[in-house]
């Protein structure tokens, strides 16, 4: 009886061992988050250039515009005159990053005496759209930073980014794939 049993066990361990749970194959088609925003960027976007292109090191405000003909976006500074432009097929990742910092008020405030705590809690928003580009002219990959106020608009404008430059999405970010 013991037999039957030790063997009874056994075939059960060995059953539990060869089944398993299999993991599921991921899917073909990303599900698109309910975040994204459906209306359209608007043609000019006012923003500031934070850096990241060979060649142009100062941060300047202008205004980033979609060039649909030429299939690039343009970045014109405050004299409205073409800064500099990227191509829809250099483009390899279109992101959204924040970045929570000090606002000169909170930096003031924390330096009175006995109210300096209260000026660690006077805090500031910062939206960048991040470009990852790779441009086939120069042989060079970059990154470019513009810096956008409204989130609306920063999402705004990624997704209609994306969406012109013919990218996949995956969460908040487009991408091109390999």
């Amino acid at each position: 009886m013991k037999k039957v049993l030790f063997l009874f066990v056994l075939s059960l361990f060995i059953c539990a061992a060869t089944i398993t749970a299999q993991p599921r194959p991921a899917e073909k088609t990303p599900a698109s988050p309910s975040s994204t925003p459906k209306t359209p960027a608007p043609t000019s976007i006012p923003t500031r250039y934070e850096g990241g292109l060979f060649g142009f090191s100062e941060n300047e405000k202008g205004i980033l515009k979609f060039d649909d003909d030429n299939q690039r976006i343009v970045f014109f500074g405050k004299d409205n005159k073409e800064r500099f432009s990227i191509p829809y097929k250099s483009m390899q990742i279109v992101y959204p990053q924040s970045a929570s910092v000090r606002s000169n008020t909170g930096t003031v405030v924390s330096a009175v005496p006995y109210a300096g705590i209260f000026g660690q809690f006077i805090k500031k928003k910062r939206r960048y759209m991040i470009v990852n580009f790779d441009d086939p002219d120069v042989k060079a990959r970059g990154l470019v930073n513009f810096k956008i106020d409204d989130k609306e608009l920063l999402d705004s404008v990624i997704s209609t980014l994306g969406e012109k430059a013919g990218m996949t999405q995956r969460g908040d970010a487009y991408y091109r794939p390999k």
